[in-house]
């Protein structure tokens, strides 16, 4: 058995969806579950409805939800033409997106959003799309059926970054999806969408199909979890920056987690946990490309002292100073909870006998952040600072790539260098402006074939 997943752009359309259909026909003998996202780009303008509403401009936020339904009625219309499902199916996508206006007009009144209602809303991009993908197969002569996300995905009440309850999702994935595996049927779920044990919905967060994905791929002990997307798999640079990046074919799921933090976008960073924890090895595939080699992502790929280079913009340096931090017991916990009272993530930590530095990705809270470790000595702040990274699995093997990094990007000035606690990832702290060379002149030291 496995899971196929299906991003946004990889069913943006009725050719998007025609091309899933035929990847996923390819692959029956393997029993897929197939997991996809809502059409590509509306979950943004669901939510766009849902706060253009409260903020008083309700025609625009119609006028949004109109869209929608002659966007999704129109891939109906394309790729069920003919089909006896094609009526039922466009009165499905009309009646969820009846509701979505319904929410909108509420919201509009009220001049607010709850996150419990904001669930709501963003979950009908994907309960639609499944529908849609599911009716698709089956007009193709595809045993296909659709099963409710949210009788499946059980989750906690955190709404709109839901924590997953796994035993539950195991047993409902063995009711629910497992059965119609085995008996040749294609389950189609949507991503990203779970419920309460109570039936409220709710959902993973952003990113969050590719999680929803993982979690069932646990749960059914798949054999593999391939991520169908609009890239050729993980490469050893964002392409956008490298253009001579090159695809990886096999990669570590710790280096993987390590770039999906780091900012490659091809994973959620939380869709290698759950596969992590069974062994399950996870495939990213380019939907446009099906034959294509893609990339793996498992244990026991080889060891490389460099595998890729990341990079992140936009970041803020905290620097703290204090003598009170020398030979003190619980400093660094009470500066942290700091962080964590005002609910802001860090990524890098630095550490001497009297200071710590940490950098930043969102600076929101900021200037309430510095208030409170004013309390504990001397606050400093460089903004305008960007982070580039060196993964690989054999980095610290020894000294001579970190040696030979800093000799590839002198004379850009370092801020801040960390090693991670595994090894496993190399960051510099640079000036904003000096992330984009930096990461240029990595890539052509560790990987002069690919320049």
């Amino acid at each position: 058995m496995i899971v196929c997943k299906f991003g946004g752009t990889s069913v943006a359309n009725a050719e998007a969806i025609a091309r899933a259909v035929d990847i996923v026909t390819a692959r029956r003998d393997r029993r897929p579950v197939v997991v996809v996202s809502a059409l590509g780009g509306v979950t943004n303008d669901l939510l766009d409805v849902a706060q253009r509403a409260a903020s008083g401009n309700l025609l625009l936020a119609v006028t949004i939800v109109e869209s929608l339904r002659a966007r999704h009625l129109e891939t109906v219309a394309s790729l069920l033409d003919g089909s006896s499902e094609r009526d039922e199916i466009e009165a499905e996508v009309s009646a969820g997106l009846d509701e979505l206006a319904h929410l909108a007009e509420a919201f509009n009144t009220l001049g607010f959003v709850t996150p419990r209602s904001l669930d709501a809303v963003a979950a009908i991009g994907e309960l639609l799309s499944s529908r849609i993908v599911a009716a698709a197969f089956r007009h193709r002569g595809i045993d296909a059926a659709w099963v409710d996300a949210r009788d499946v995905t059980i989750t906690d009440e955190h709404f709109t970054r839901a924590v997953p309850d796994v035993p539950r999702i195991a047993a409902a994935a063995r009711d629910h999806l497992r059965p119609l595996a085995m008996r040749g049927v294609v389950p189609v779920v949507g991503g990203f969408v779970g419920a309460t044990p109570s039936g409220v919905t709710t959902t993973l967060g952003r990113g969050g199909s590719d999680f929803s994905a993982s979690l069932l791929g646990a749960a059914l002990e798949a054999d593999a979890i391939e991520i169908w997307t609009d890239v050729d798999g993980m490469l050893t640079a964002d392409p956008r920056i490298i253009p001579s990046a090159r695809l990886i074919d096999r990669i570590r799921f710790d280096e993987a987690a390590e770039l999906a933090a780091f900012g490659a976008k091809v994973l959620h960073p939380s869709t290698i946990a759950p596969a992590v924890q069974r062994g399950i090895p996870v495939y990213v595939f380019n939907s446009r490309r099906p034959a294509g080699t893609g990339t793996m992502i498992t244990f026991d790929a080889p060891r490389h002292p460099v595998r890729a280079i990341a990079g992140k913009r936009n970041t803020t340096l905290v620097k703290l100073r204090s003598a009170r931090m020398l030979l003190a017991h619980g400093f660094l916990r009470s500066v942290f909870e700091v962080f964590d009272r005002h609910r802001t993530s860090i990524d890098v930590v630095t550490t001497s006998e009297v200071s710590v530095s940490v950098t930043l990705d969102d600076a929101t809270h900021l200037e309430a952040i510095v208030a409170d470790l004013s309390a504990f000595g001397d606050v400093s702040i460089e903004q305008q600072r960007g982070l580039v990274a060196i993964v690989g699995a054999g980095l610290a093997d020894g000294a001579k790539t970190m040696a030979q990094a800093l000799a590839a990007i002198d004379p850009i000035s370092v801020h801040m260098a960390s090693l991670s606690a595994t090894g496993i990832n190399f960051t510099l702290v640079v000036d904003d402006a000096q992330v984009v060379p930096a990461m240029q002149r990595l890539h052509e030291t560790f990987f002069p074939e690919a320049a």
